[in-house]
């Protein structure tokens, strides 16, 4: 079954025919209108320069800007197959999870905080939303997510 499909293919079909004699008489020519410019795209006077930034106040501060990022984390964080829990008090839930200098550190609803090396930026990044506000001061961001 195979070696005749194989052998009807060796023969090029009928499109693949007239392309074929038609390819050399198409060669040299070039459609109407192709590479003269329309009437709409001349102009007369230069195009003013704007300033393509946004405004000052609507600019969000890049990371290097920022002396961390945070986001809460409502639910049990499992890491390795182990829930994780406060080292002082034992709380398993309602993190505040903050990224800073290439570190990853938890803070309890206590506000007891502790360093977690099995997690990285690029984590916190893969799982963080967007940010909604920034703030001059940690309090400020504390005050502002409900701790």
């Amino acid at each position: 079954m195979f070696h005749r499909i194989r052998r009807r293919t060796k023969q090029p079909s009928e499109a693949q025919r007239r392309f074929a004699e038609l390819y050399p008489h198409m060669q040299d020519q070039v459609p109407p209108g192709f590479g003269v410019p329309s009437a709409g795209q001349e102009r007369t006077e230069p195009a003013a320069v704007v300033d393509d930034f946004l405004p000052p106040e609507l600019r969000v501060p890049s990371h290097d800007q920022l002396d961390g990022r945070t986001m809460p984390w409502k639910q049990p964080l499992v890491l390795d197959g182990k829930m994780v829990l406060c080292a002082e008090c034992g709380t398993y839930r309602e993190w505040l999870i903050l990224s800073t200098h290439d570190q990853v550190w938890l803070r309890c609803r206590a506000g007891h905080q502790q360093q977690e090396t099995r997690l990285d930026t690029a984590w916190y990044n893969r799982n963080s939303g967007p940010a909604d506000a920034t703030h001059a001061t940690f309090e400020d961001c504390l005050r502002h997510l409900g701790h």
